[in-house]
Parts: C-alpha cells; structure tokens; sequence
C-alpha cells in the first residue's frame, strides 16, 4: 500500500529509518476518505440551504399568492436553467463560432450584428414551434392551470433531479447527444449558420441537454394548458440561452471566454443542483398549500 512520510525531526546523516522521530505515515487512503467527506459535507451543506431557502420563501407566500407566482417562479427557473445551458457542448460551440470576424472594433461588431439578430430569431422560433406542440398537448390532459397536484410533481422533479446534479441519485435523463452541424459554417454565410444555431438549440431537444430544468420548463408548460403559458415558459429560457453570446461583443479573445467557462463548469453544475433544489422545494409547498 501506498504511504506518504512527513519528518517532522531533522535526522542525522547516521542515523537509520528506525531511529526517526516525530515520523508521520498516512496512508492514501484516509486522505481520499478526508477528501470525500469534505465533498459530502458540502453537498449536505447546499441541499439544506437550497431546501430551507425554497421552504421559507413558499411558506411566506403560500395560499393565493403562491398560486399567481407558479409561473413566474417557474419562468425564473427557466432562464437561469437557459444561462446554465451555456456550459453543454453547443453553448461552448456557439460562443467560440458566432464571433466578429477580423481585428476587434466597431466595425467587426457591426458586421456581426446581423449574426446576433439572427440567432436570436432561431430561438424565438424555436420555442414557439416546441411551446406550440407542448400547449396544445396540454389541453388534452385533465389539468387546470399551474397548481395544486400539478405543482406537487413539478416540485418533486425538481428535488430528485437536483440530487442527480449532486450524484446523489440516478435519473433517466432523455436527451439527443448530438450537437449542431459544425459543416454549416463552411458552407453558409455567418448570419445564417447563427439562424440554424438559435433554431436548433431553441428547439432544446435535438441537441445536448445540459440541465434538467428543461424537464421542469416542459413538464410546467403541459400542465398549463395553454400556448401562451408555454410560450412565455420556452421563451424565458431561450433568453437564458442566449443573452451568453453578447459577450462576443466585449474585446475579449475566445480562448480567454472558453478557459472561464471551463473553470468555472463545475461550480455551475453546484448552481444547477441550487437551483433545482430551491425551486422544487418551493413549487412543492405551493402545490400543497
């Protein structure tokens, strides 16, 4: 077995192994076990908070108000989740090809206006198209708006999910691994390969699915019942999801964006976990208040 040796005593040249003192072995292993227990501690640390917070905020505004607030709640929860999807393969992607081209200035950004525009217009048809199946699915389910037992199963998606983001649990977890076409850069001019980026990834399931608040947006958006409930719900994180690429327009060079997003993926997962976890807990206690 492995050990690690700390002299805490300078030893003298003639002297041998046996006469060290102060000698300190510790084994790998009980680090590994320190390590993973600090981990653990943590993540209880997180869903306690995350609970507690959800709880208190849906104690505070339980009854009617709680009922007026599901969609609102659950249109924030749908934007940070767009603004966490940033860190999936295709965000990565969009960030680093949907760039201005040639020395920075004013007139690079300008050129790559009409990029920016068009993306935008992708997502917006993207979530229509998916928020127009999703209502009219919506109105052959026997629900009545965003409440009671409705809300009960949001919420509780949204704690098992936010224990899967922490490793807690295993989840089913439906996604299409595939990322937008890179090819189409090369054969399409940039501000259409922007269209065919924001269409793709507005539509949130024919490419990766970074976070499993999308399961809670489209669960939210059956059971409102309603087109326009779901629209405003899709719409709230397709913003998410694009808003990111406004950092193109800042002077910074694409490996500097891309060396943050990968410093900072893990703890993005963590506000995921947080996130999922706060807003179940405060779906739940609505959904049986």
């Amino acid at each position: 077995m492995a050990v690690r040796e700390l002299d805490l005593v300078c030893i003298s040249g003639t002297a041998g192994p046996q006469e060290r003192l102060g000698q300190a072995v510790i084994d790998d292993s009980q680090i590994v076990a320190a390590s993973g227990a600090a981990q653990t501690d943590r993540q209880v640390l997180l869903i306690l908070l995350s609970v507690a917070g959800g709880l208190g905020t849906g104690l505070w505004l339980a009854g009617s108000a709680g009922a007026v607030a599901a969609l609102p709640a659950l249109c924030l929860l749908a934007f940070v989740g767009g603004l966490l999807s940033t860190w999936s393969p295709c965000g990565y992607s969009s960030l680093s090809l949907l760039r201005p081209t040639g020395p920075y200035g004013a007139a690079a950004v300008g050129r790559w206006l009409p990029t920016l525009f068009a993306h935008g217009v992708g997502y917006l048809l993207g979530a229509g198209a998916l928020a127009a199946g999703l209502g009219m699915a919506g109105r052959l389910l026997p629900v009545s708006g965003l409440s009671g037992w409705g809300l009960v199963l949001i919420g509780a998606m949204g704690l098992a999910y936010g224990l899967r983001q922490l490793g807690l649990v295993r989840l089913p977890y439906p996604q299409r691994k595939a990322q937008v076409p890179h090819r189409a850069r090369l054969i399409l001019p940039m501000w259409q390969t922007g269209l065919l980026y924001g269409w793709q990834l507005g539509l949130n399931f024919v490419t990766y699915v970074k976070t499993p608040i999308l399961y809670l947006v489209v669960a939210g958006a059956l059971l409102s019942g309603s087109v326009a409930g779901a629209l405003v719900l899709l719409l709230s994180l397709n913003l998410g999801r694009f808003l990111p690429l406004l950092v193109n327009a800042l002077p910074l060079a694409d490996w500097t964006v891309q060396r943050w997003m990968a410093v900072h993926e893990q703890r993005a997962r963590r506000v995921d976990a947080c996130a999922l976890l706060f807003g179940g807990t405060l779906l739940l206690v609505w959904g049986l208040a």
